[in-house]
């Protein structure tokens, strides 16, 4: 499982206020943030809620069962066409490969609603070319839906180094370099001035799962669940 945790109402109203969003069509992921109690269609609702009586328009919602699952998040996806149209972005409720795919597979800007946690190098379910070191802070909704950590070989923050030539990185020469196509996906969106407000520091800590989130999601089996189920079969066995 792919750990998760929401963002702030607060960060999100920011982010979106801080790009001119006024309409919001809301994607979530069935699998992961479900067991991270982090989505599923009551966070969808939630987030409706709190962005509609904070002036935003919500055009509509999916919750598609894996979005790590390009395939999966084409075909549910355009079942809302029409509503998409009419949607300056998307808030994808998700791991950060959940919006990458997202990301890929639309035209508009797709803005993260989670954070991801460290999960020791899992991928998702159905990995492509999205991947997600689990930062604990998204950086997607300034790079276009394209991961500055994963795609740059170097994990740079503060744009392309100077050892990039024809869009190849200089580490990996048959690899494409990440900023070049980071700046390709921002110059379609029309939001190159994105680059201007990346940062080159990144807090590690948040990257750690902390302990209270190790109780409270699906991290692991609740060592005192599995006693009391274990203690309480042979009483029932009893009484029969």
């Amino acid at each position: 499982m792919v750990v998760n945790v929401p963002k702030p109402d607060a960060e999100l109203l920011d982010m979106l206020g801080e790009f001119k969003i006024k309409s919001v069509f809301i994607v979530g992921c069935g699998g992961c943030p479900v067991g991270c109690n982090s989505g599923g269609q009551e966070r969808i609702d939630q987030l409706s809620e709190i962005l509609s009586q904070n002036g935003f328009r919500v055009t509509g919602n999916a919750l598609i069962d894996f979005l790590c699952n390009k395939a999966l998040v084409g075909s549910k996806l355009a079942y809302h066409l029409e509503k998409l149209k009419n949607t300056e972005a998307v808030l994808v409720v998700s791991c950060g490969i959940g919006v990458q795919a997202t990301a890929d597979m639309i035209d508009i800007p797709a803005y993260p609603a989670n954070d991801t946690l460290s999960s020791q190098g899992m991928q998702g379910l159905w990995p492509s070319s999205e991947r997600c070191a689990g930062c604990g802070t998204c950086y997607l909704a300034l790079t276009g839906g394209i991961c500055p950590i994963t795609s740059c070989s170097k994990s740079l923050l503060n744009g392309m180094c100077g050892g990039q030539h024809d869009g190849k990185c200089e580490v990996e020469n048959d690899r494409d370099c990440g900023w070049n196509l980071i700046y390709e996906r921002l110059k379609a969106l029309g939001q190159l001035d994105n680059l201007k407000k990346m940062t080159s520091l990144r807090d590690y800590r948040k990257m750690e799962v902390s302990d209270r989130l190790r109780s409270t999601t699906r991290w692991a089996l609740e060592k005192e669940v599995m006693y009391e189920a274990s203690m309480e079969s042979p009483k029932k066995e009893e009484e029969a």
